[in-house]
């Protein structure tokens, strides 16, 4: 009898620890650059910044990813009250090793109503949409940022929940 409540309580302990190595702190960090660009990283990843037009090959995602522009620009500018926030649209072109180019359509906010989404799912990854630079000002709004957006997204394997893995 004093066998197995030994073996019992071992068990348990063996089974009590194996559940807490599975759980992982999230820790974020906000750095910026001298540039005033806001660089968020977690602890699951960096987030991948490119400037508008520019393209880049992610050999650990084996895709080509490529910032086209901004398609939309409504967000409230800066030092204006506003009744709607706005959103900002950023067209992503992504091309995995063997398939064929596709352009996502990702939103600043996520708005089932009005079609906008932060995240895409594409050849197994979710795609999302973290930070869009600059914020437009009153005095100059939107038009005066073409050719100077800036935007940041995270990529994931699908269905993983980003606070554990």
């Amino acid at each position: 009898m004093l066998n197995k409540t030994i073996i019992l309580c071992l068990g348990l302990l063996f089974l009590i620890n194996c559940n807490t190595q599975k759980r992982t702190k999230t820790s974020t960090k906000v750095n910026t650059d001298e540039n005033g660009t806001t660089k968020v990283i977690n602890k699951d990843g960096e987030v991948i910044y490119f400037s508008e037009g520019e393209n880049k090959f992610l050999k650990e995602y084996q895709m080509n990813v490529t910032f086209k522009g901004i398609s939309e620009d409504s967000r409230c500018p800066k030092d204006i009250n506003c009744v709607w926030e706005g959103v900002a649209v950023a067209q992503v072109e992504v091309m995995g090793t063997a398939t064929r180019p596709m352009t996502l359509n990702l939103a600043s906010i996520d708005n089932k109503g009005r079609n906008y989404s932060t995240s895409a799912e594409f050849n197994g990854y979710t795609i999302s949409l973290i930070d869009v630079q600059p914020y437009p000002g009153a005095a100059e709004g939107t038009k005066a940022l073409n050719g100077k957006y800036k935007i940041g997204i995270t990529i994931k394997k699908a269905g993983e929940n980003p606070t554990t893995k």
